[in-house]
Protein backbone atom coordinates (compact mmCIF):
# COMPACT_ATOMS: atom_id res chain seq x y z
CA UNK A 1 0.00 0.00 0.00
CA UNK A 2 1.40 3.74 -0.87
CA UNK A 3 1.84 6.28 1.76
CA UNK A 4 -0.91 7.83 1.18
CA UNK A 5 -3.37 4.86 1.19
CA UNK A 6 -2.92 4.22 4.85
CA UNK A 7 -4.15 7.65 5.86
CA UNK A 8 -7.07 6.86 3.40
CA UNK A 9 -8.24 4.10 4.93
CA UNK A 10 -8.14 5.36 8.13
CA UNK A 11 -9.59 8.78 7.48
CA UNK A 12 -12.43 7.19 5.73
CA UNK A 13 -13.23 4.99 8.47
CA UNK A 14 -14.02 7.90 10.15
CA UNK A 15 -16.17 9.26 8.01
CA UNK A 16 -18.25 5.54 7.43
CA UNK A 17 -18.31 5.37 11.46
CA UNK A 18 -19.51 9.22 11.62
CA UNK A 19 -16.63 9.45 14.32
CA UNK A 20 -15.53 13.74 13.29
CA UNK A 21 -15.57 14.97 16.44
CA UNK A 22 -12.49 15.34 18.70
CA UNK A 23 -12.03 11.87 20.11
CA UNK A 24 -12.88 8.47 18.52
CA UNK A 25 -11.17 5.04 17.25
CA UNK A 26 -8.18 6.76 15.50
CA UNK A 27 -7.35 8.88 18.73
CA UNK A 28 -7.16 5.87 20.61
CA UNK A 29 -5.37 4.38 18.17
CA UNK A 30 -2.83 7.02 17.68
CA UNK A 31 -2.33 7.56 21.55
CA UNK A 32 -1.37 4.17 21.50
CA UNK A 33 0.93 3.32 18.57
CA UNK A 34 2.90 6.52 19.27
CA UNK A 35 3.43 5.13 23.33
CA UNK A 36 4.08 1.56 21.82
CA UNK A 37 6.80 3.12 18.83
CA UNK A 38 8.54 5.16 21.54
CA UNK A 39 8.19 3.22 24.31
CA UNK A 40 6.65 5.56 26.92
CA UNK A 41 3.97 4.30 28.80
CA UNK A 42 1.35 6.60 27.87
CA UNK A 43 0.45 9.34 25.46
CA UNK A 44 -1.86 12.10 24.75
CA UNK A 45 -2.85 13.31 21.68
CA UNK A 46 -3.21 17.10 20.95
CA UNK A 47 -3.38 20.32 18.49
CA UNK A 48 0.45 20.89 18.16
CA UNK A 49 3.37 20.66 20.09
CA UNK A 50 3.12 23.81 21.70
CA UNK A 51 0.15 22.69 23.16
CA UNK A 52 1.78 19.46 24.29
CA UNK A 53 5.00 21.77 25.69
CA UNK A 54 2.67 24.23 27.87
CA UNK A 55 0.80 20.99 29.38
CA UNK A 56 3.81 19.42 30.27
CA UNK A 57 5.23 22.85 32.20
CA UNK A 58 1.67 22.99 34.17
CA UNK A 59 1.70 19.72 34.85
CA UNK A 60 5.22 19.91 36.56
CA UNK A 61 3.70 23.27 38.14
CA UNK A 62 5.23 26.07 36.66
CA UNK A 63 3.77 29.15 37.57
CA UNK A 64 4.18 32.68 37.81
CA UNK A 65 7.55 33.99 38.37
CA UNK A 66 9.12 30.61 37.97
CA UNK A 67 11.88 30.13 36.48
CA UNK A 68 12.45 27.50 33.25
CA UNK A 69 15.86 26.65 32.00
CA UNK A 70 15.12 27.04 28.09
CA UNK A 71 17.33 25.65 24.38
CA UNK A 72 18.82 28.82 23.37
CA UNK A 73 18.87 27.47 19.98
CA UNK A 74 15.60 26.31 18.71
CA UNK A 75 11.99 27.85 16.99
CA UNK A 76 9.74 30.03 19.31
CA UNK A 77 6.99 27.49 20.16
CA UNK A 78 9.44 25.65 22.51
CA UNK A 79 9.92 29.25 24.64
CA UNK A 80 6.76 30.48 23.78
CA UNK A 81 4.65 28.22 26.26
CA UNK A 82 7.23 29.53 29.17
CA UNK A 83 5.35 32.67 28.40
CA UNK A 84 1.63 31.53 28.39
CA UNK A 85 2.28 30.61 32.53
CA UNK A 86 3.55 33.62 33.16
CA UNK A 87 7.48 31.95 33.86
CA UNK A 88 10.56 33.18 33.16
CA UNK A 89 12.66 31.98 31.03
CA UNK A 90 16.60 31.83 30.99
CA UNK A 91 18.11 30.69 27.63
CA UNK A 92 20.86 28.43 27.68
CA UNK A 93 23.80 27.83 25.10
CA UNK A 94 24.71 25.04 22.66
CA UNK A 95 27.88 23.33 22.30
CA UNK A 96 29.26 22.50 18.83
CA UNK A 97 29.30 18.23 19.99
CA UNK A 98 25.52 18.50 19.64
CA UNK A 99 24.40 21.71 18.59
CA UNK A 100 21.84 21.21 21.59
CA UNK A 101 21.97 22.12 25.22
CA UNK A 102 25.43 22.86 26.25
CA UNK A 103 25.74 20.72 30.07
CA UNK A 104 28.46 23.11 31.45
CA UNK A 105 26.53 25.97 30.52
CA UNK A 106 23.45 24.66 32.09
CA UNK A 107 25.23 23.65 35.35
CA UNK A 108 26.70 26.88 35.08
CA UNK A 109 22.92 28.35 35.18
CA UNK A 110 22.13 26.52 38.10
CA UNK A 111 25.46 27.72 39.95
CA UNK A 112 24.65 31.35 38.90
CA UNK A 113 20.88 30.95 40.38
CA UNK A 114 21.94 28.71 43.26
CA UNK A 115 23.88 31.77 44.57
CA UNK A 116 21.17 33.82 44.47
CA UNK A 117 18.88 31.22 45.94
CA UNK A 118 16.67 30.44 43.12
CA UNK A 119 16.58 26.78 41.36
CA UNK A 120 14.61 26.59 38.13
CA UNK A 121 11.32 24.50 38.08
CA UNK A 122 11.71 22.91 34.64
CA UNK A 123 14.69 22.15 32.07
CA UNK A 124 13.55 22.15 28.42
CA UNK A 125 15.67 20.55 26.03
CA UNK A 126 15.60 20.31 22.17
CA UNK A 127 16.84 17.74 19.98
CA UNK A 128 17.52 19.70 17.45
CA UNK A 129 17.12 18.74 13.07
CA UNK A 130 16.73 15.28 14.58
CA UNK A 131 20.27 15.55 16.28
CA UNK A 132 20.20 14.01 20.07
CA UNK A 133 20.84 16.51 22.86
CA UNK A 134 23.81 14.83 25.20
CA UNK A 135 20.74 13.39 27.82
CA UNK A 136 22.97 11.65 30.07
CA UNK A 137 24.86 14.19 31.11
CA UNK A 138 21.58 16.87 31.06
CA UNK A 139 19.67 14.47 33.06
CA UNK A 140 22.30 13.73 35.52
CA UNK A 141 22.46 17.73 36.39
CA UNK A 142 18.54 17.71 36.72
CA UNK A 143 18.84 14.51 38.78
CA UNK A 144 20.92 16.30 41.43
CA UNK A 145 18.90 19.23 41.49
CA UNK A 146 15.53 18.15 41.84
CA UNK A 147 14.54 19.74 38.59
CA UNK A 148 12.14 18.29 36.28
CA UNK A 149 13.13 17.67 32.31
CA UNK A 150 11.00 18.43 29.54
CA UNK A 151 12.65 17.14 26.21
CA UNK A 152 11.14 18.90 23.20
CA UNK A 153 11.52 15.93 20.23
CA UNK A 154 9.42 17.80 18.09
CA UNK A 155 12.29 17.43 15.28
CA UNK A 156 13.74 14.32 16.37
CA UNK A 157 10.65 11.37 16.29
CA UNK A 158 12.39 8.49 15.57
CA UNK A 159 15.90 9.40 16.88
CA UNK A 160 17.66 6.81 18.79
CA UNK A 161 20.16 7.81 21.88
CA UNK A 162 21.66 4.62 23.28
CA UNK A 163 19.51 2.48 21.96
CA UNK A 164 16.15 4.27 22.91
CA UNK A 165 13.75 6.82 21.43
CA UNK A 166 14.31 10.83 22.27
CA UNK A 167 11.49 12.26 23.79
CA UNK A 168 11.35 9.30 26.65
CA UNK A 169 13.81 10.00 28.94
CA UNK A 170 12.87 13.30 31.14
CA UNK A 171 9.65 13.39 32.90
CA UNK A 172 7.64 14.19 29.60
CA UNK A 173 8.73 14.10 25.71
CA UNK A 174 6.71 16.11 22.83
CA UNK A 175 6.45 15.43 19.68
CA UNK A 176 5.25 17.35 16.59
CA UNK A 177 3.19 16.71 13.72
CA UNK A 178 3.41 20.03 11.77
CA UNK A 179 3.11 19.99 8.14
CA UNK A 180 6.97 20.05 8.15
CA UNK A 181 8.00 17.43 10.68
CA UNK A 182 8.97 13.54 9.73
CA UNK A 183 5.53 12.74 10.16
CA UNK A 184 2.61 14.88 9.70
CA UNK A 185 -1.00 15.45 10.59
CA UNK A 186 -0.79 18.74 9.20
CA UNK A 187 -1.15 19.69 12.57
CA UNK A 188 -0.94 18.61 15.69
CA UNK A 189 1.21 17.00 18.61
CA UNK A 190 1.44 14.35 21.03
CA UNK A 191 3.08 14.76 24.70
CA UNK A 192 4.34 11.39 26.52
CA UNK A 193 5.28 10.40 29.81
CA UNK A 194 6.51 7.28 31.47
CA UNK A 195 3.95 8.02 34.29
CA UNK A 196 0.34 7.41 32.93
CA UNK A 197 -1.95 9.19 35.70
CA UNK A 198 0.31 12.63 34.36
CA UNK A 199 -1.46 11.75 30.89
CA UNK A 200 -4.80 11.49 31.91
CA UNK A 201 -4.33 14.75 34.03
CA UNK A 202 -3.22 16.30 30.73
CA UNK A 203 -5.71 14.86 28.27
CA UNK A 204 -8.86 15.95 31.08
CA UNK A 205 -6.75 19.85 30.77
CA UNK A 206 -6.97 19.66 26.95
CA UNK A 207 -10.74 18.47 27.05
CA UNK A 208 -11.56 21.91 28.58
CA UNK A 209 -11.43 20.57 32.17
CA UNK A 210 -14.73 18.90 32.09
CA UNK A 211 -15.40 17.26 35.05
CA UNK A 212 -17.10 13.91 35.13
CA UNK A 213 -20.57 14.84 35.42
CA UNK A 214 -23.97 14.94 34.22
CA UNK A 215 -23.95 18.19 33.06
CA UNK A 216 -21.41 20.59 31.93
CA UNK A 217 -19.04 21.66 34.49
CA UNK A 218 -15.62 22.85 35.11
CA UNK A 219 -13.51 23.11 38.30
CA UNK A 220 -10.32 23.63 37.17
CA UNK A 221 -8.89 25.93 34.10
CA UNK A 222 -8.94 23.95 30.46
CA UNK A 223 -7.91 24.29 27.14
CA UNK A 224 -9.04 23.36 24.13
CA UNK A 225 -6.13 21.46 23.12
CA UNK A 226 -7.41 17.46 22.02
CA UNK A 227 -6.79 16.37 18.47
CA UNK A 228 -9.63 15.00 16.03
CA UNK A 229 -10.18 12.14 15.38
CA UNK A 230 -9.26 12.50 11.21
CA UNK A 231 -6.54 14.30 11.99
CA UNK A 232 -5.21 10.78 14.13
CA UNK A 233 -6.12 9.16 11.30
CA UNK A 234 -3.85 10.51 9.28
CA UNK A 235 -1.32 10.23 11.84
CA UNK A 236 -1.84 6.54 12.32
CA UNK A 237 -1.10 6.30 8.49
CA UNK A 238 1.68 8.05 8.70
CA UNK A 239 3.24 6.54 11.47
CA UNK A 240 3.10 3.18 9.73
CA UNK A 241 5.70 4.72 7.43
CA UNK A 242 7.99 6.63 10.13
CA UNK A 243 10.99 3.52 9.61
CA UNK A 244 11.10 4.89 5.82
CA UNK A 245 11.17 9.00 6.22
CA UNK A 246 14.24 7.61 8.40
CA UNK A 247 16.05 5.58 6.13
CA UNK A 248 15.18 7.84 3.28
CA UNK A 249 16.21 11.29 5.43
CA UNK A 250 19.31 9.67 6.39
CA UNK A 251 19.83 9.06 2.84
CA UNK A 252 19.54 12.46 2.09
CA UNK A 253 22.23 13.57 4.39
CA UNK A 254 24.92 10.99 3.34
CA UNK A 255 24.69 11.81 -0.28
CA UNK A 256 25.24 15.64 0.91
CA UNK A 257 27.83 14.55 2.59
CA UNK A 258 29.83 12.41 0.01
CA UNK A 259 29.30 15.51 -2.57
CA UNK A 260 30.38 18.20 -0.47
CA UNK A 261 33.19 16.80 2.22
CA UNK A 262 36.03 17.57 0.09
CA UNK A 263 34.82 21.26 -0.69
CA UNK A 264 37.11 23.69 1.32
CA UNK A 265 34.90 25.65 4.27
CA UNK A 266 31.78 22.97 4.57
CA UNK A 267 31.12 21.21 7.71
CA UNK A 268 28.24 19.13 8.62
CA UNK A 269 25.69 18.89 11.71
CA UNK A 270 27.59 16.43 14.30
CA UNK A 271 26.73 12.30 14.49
CA UNK A 272 27.71 11.43 17.44
CA UNK A 273 28.18 7.42 18.20
CA UNK A 274 25.75 7.71 21.00
CA UNK A 275 23.13 9.41 18.22
CA UNK A 276 21.00 7.75 15.86
CA UNK A 277 19.62 10.73 14.15
CA UNK A 278 16.56 11.01 12.09
CA UNK A 279 18.08 13.85 10.00
CA UNK A 280 15.15 15.33 9.86
CA UNK A 281 16.99 18.25 8.10
CA UNK A 282 20.18 18.23 6.79
CA UNK A 283 22.12 21.29 7.77
CA UNK A 284 25.98 22.39 6.76
CA UNK A 285 28.12 24.92 7.93
CA UNK A 286 30.32 27.38 5.94
CA UNK A 287 33.71 28.51 6.79
CA UNK A 288 35.16 31.17 4.44
CA UNK A 289 34.04 34.31 2.15
CA UNK A 290 30.74 32.22 0.83
CA UNK A 291 27.88 32.99 3.53
CA UNK A 292 24.74 30.87 4.27
CA UNK A 293 22.74 33.93 2.05
CA UNK A 294 25.00 33.68 -0.97
CA UNK A 295 23.89 30.18 -1.15
CA UNK A 296 20.41 30.25 -0.50
CA UNK A 297 20.36 33.14 -2.80
CA UNK A 298 21.77 30.89 -6.03
CA UNK A 299 19.69 28.60 -4.99
CA UNK A 300 16.34 30.43 -5.12
CA UNK A 301 17.29 31.13 -8.73
CA UNK A 302 16.83 28.12 -9.54
CA UNK A 303 13.25 27.80 -7.51
CA UNK A 304 15.29 25.84 -5.01
CA UNK A 305 14.19 26.86 -0.78
CA UNK A 306 16.74 26.48 1.60
CA UNK A 307 16.08 28.20 5.05
CA UNK A 308 18.98 29.06 7.67
CA UNK A 309 19.43 27.61 10.86
CA UNK A 310 17.06 28.87 13.39
CA UNK A 311 17.64 32.22 15.33
CA UNK A 312 18.87 32.27 18.82
CA UNK A 313 16.33 33.15 21.18
CA UNK A 314 18.36 35.07 22.70
CA UNK A 315 18.81 37.31 19.54
CA UNK A 316 15.15 37.46 19.00
CA UNK A 317 13.06 40.86 20.03
CA UNK A 318 10.60 39.40 21.97
CA UNK A 319 12.94 37.59 23.71
CA UNK A 320 16.15 40.06 24.09
CA UNK A 321 15.74 41.27 28.03
CA UNK A 322 15.53 37.52 29.18
CA UNK A 323 18.62 36.29 30.41
CA UNK A 324 21.62 33.88 28.32
CA UNK A 325 23.81 31.55 29.84
CA UNK A 326 26.86 30.19 27.71
CA UNK A 327 29.23 31.89 25.16
CA UNK A 328 27.18 32.43 21.98
CA UNK A 329 27.99 28.99 20.15
CA UNK A 330 23.79 29.00 19.16
CA UNK A 331 24.64 32.18 17.50
CA UNK A 332 27.50 31.29 15.71
CA UNK A 333 25.67 28.60 14.26
CA UNK A 334 23.09 30.51 13.45
CA UNK A 335 25.27 32.84 11.00
CA UNK A 336 27.11 30.22 9.87
CA UNK A 337 24.01 27.39 9.30
CA UNK A 338 21.91 26.57 6.07
CA UNK A 339 19.66 23.76 6.66
CA UNK A 340 19.55 22.54 2.72
CA UNK A 341 16.61 20.44 0.48
CA UNK A 342 15.63 17.72 2.80
CA UNK A 343 12.01 16.19 1.36
CA UNK A 344 11.57 12.42 1.34
CA UNK A 345 10.41 13.02 -2.27
CA UNK A 346 13.45 14.71 -3.33
CA UNK A 347 15.12 12.46 -6.02
CA UNK A 348 19.10 12.07 -6.17
CA UNK A 349 19.36 14.52 -9.54
CA UNK A 350 17.89 17.51 -7.45
CA UNK A 351 19.81 16.88 -4.61
CA UNK A 352 23.31 16.40 -7.94
CA UNK A 353 22.23 19.81 -8.63
CA UNK A 354 21.94 21.59 -5.19
CA UNK A 355 25.01 20.08 -4.69
CA UNK A 356 26.81 21.55 -8.28
CA UNK A 357 24.88 24.74 -6.90
CA UNK A 358 27.16 24.98 -4.01
CA UNK A 359 30.59 23.96 -5.74
CA UNK A 360 29.66 26.30 -7.97
CA UNK A 361 30.22 29.62 -5.51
Amino acid sequence: MSDEGYELQFVKEAFETNWIAPLGPNVDGFEKELADYVGAASAAALSSGTAAIHLALKAIGVTEGDLVFCQDLTFSATANPIIYEKAVPVFIDSDMKTWNMDPNALEEAFQKYKRKGIVPKAVLLVHLYGLSADIDKILKICNSYGVSLIEDAAESLGTIYKGSQTGTFGDYGIYSFNGNKIITTSGGGMLVAKDSSKIDKARFWATQSRDPARHYQHSELGFNYRMSNIVAGIGRGQLKVLDKRVEKKRQIFEYYKSELKNVEGIGFMPINDWNEPNCWLSCITLEGKIKPIDIMLALEKENIESRPIWKPMHMQPFFKNYDFVGSSVSEELFQAGICLPSDTKMNESTQYEICSIIKSL
